[in-house]
């Protein structure tokens, strides 16, 4: 047997040796049952794990949908705003007895105003309606919308002032302690009550809860809703008012785009609405007998409310027009 003969026979020895140690030992030692079983624990902890991941999804997005639910729940119930609330909603201290008497006053004083002008009853009796209801409301209403207004334009810095200190590790009741100790008004003081409800013993997301009650814009009630959701199913509040402060000031960009958008066509219903009162007054100071006709007659005065009426009506349409709810 020559040298090539022997190499060759020596190769093929060589290859089922290694043929046999690599199929058939791993199935003569129980390698091969060990690595199947090693594969299924591993699968059965994968499926394990996703099933764990897909319940605790559901169960968040379940406690958050509660959450939303019981948030407009109390939304509802508060739709019906007492006069003690709409005057802690305009930041005053007056108490109902008081607000009572001053309205009281106002309907005597325009009562009493409208009957010297004019000698008659029935405009002393719509005086009486005007200046107890009309005027105090208009009254609240005007200062509320101001202190909300300041209340929008000041929020987000608090936000930010919530951001950093949780982010640097601070409890989100001191961050807070922090806005109603050095925030601008109305901000200040109202925190400075989600703090004194705190010492009383209520949790942070129940005191916030109250905020939307109190300041009744989308800003306050956004952060109501991040707050209550992140007490209850948590997740990174940095993160989640950081979102709502950059939404904040979007909608702000955008109301003050949509003002100077709209500010050409404020200012020609402005000139419209005040040009016939405009010529009245010239017209009396060149001709006061020809114009006096207006209300010195029954069909004059008629005129004159029926051309009330009517610019009342063309007005209301142009603010709806130019008004824009962002």
């Amino acid at each position: 047997m020559d040298v090539r003969s022997i190499l060759t026979v020596l190769l093929a020895v060589g290859a089922g040796a290694g043929g046999f140690y690599l199929f058939v030992t791993p199935f003569l030692t129980g390698e091969s049952k060990a690595q199947k079983r090693h594969e299924k624990i591993v699968a059965r902890g994968a499926d394990r794990r996703s099933e764990h991941r897909a319940a605790d999804a559901a169960s968040r997005r379940k406690q958050v949908s509660d959450s939303l639910k019981e948030l407009e729940r109390r939304n509802a119930e508060k739709q019906k705003i007492s006069i003690e609330t709409r005057i802690a909603q305009a930041g005053l201290t007056l108490s109902k007895p008081k607000f009572f008497l001053c309205a009281g006053v106002a309907a005597t004083s325009t009562a009493l105003a409208l009957f010297l002008l004019s000698g008659n009853p029935l405009f002393a009796l719509g005086g009486l309606v005007i200046g107890g209801l009309g005027l105090p409301n208009f009254w609240l209403g005007l200062i509320t919308k101001r202190r909300l207004k300041k209340f929008g334009l000041e929020f987000p810095n608090s936000l930010d002032i919530i951001i950093r200190g949780v982010r640097a590790g601070l409890p989100l009741g001191d961050c807070l302690r922090v806005i109603a100790a050095e925030a601008a008004e109305p901000v200040r003081a109202e925190f400075r009550q989600i703090v004194e409800a705190q010492t009383l013993g209520l949790s942070v997301a129940e005191a916030i809860e109250r905020l939307p009650q109190r300041i009744p814009t989308p800003e306050a009630n956004f952060f109501a809703i991040v707050i209550s959701i992140q007490q209850k199913s948590g997740g990174n509040l940095a993160e989640a008012l950081a979102n709502l402060a950059r939404v904040l000031r979007e909608r702000k960009k955008m109301r003050d785009k949509v003002k100077a958008i709209s500010s050409e066509a404020k200012a020609s219903a402005m000139i419209i609405g005040s040009l016939p009162i405009v010529v009245a007054g010239l017209v009396y100071l060149t001709s006061p007998h020809y114009i006096e006709l207006l209300w010195t007659t029954d069909t004059g005065r008629i005129v004159l409310g029926v051309c009330a009426l009517v610019m009342g009506i063309g007005i209301f349409i142009m603010h709806k027009m130019i008004s824009f709810d962002i």
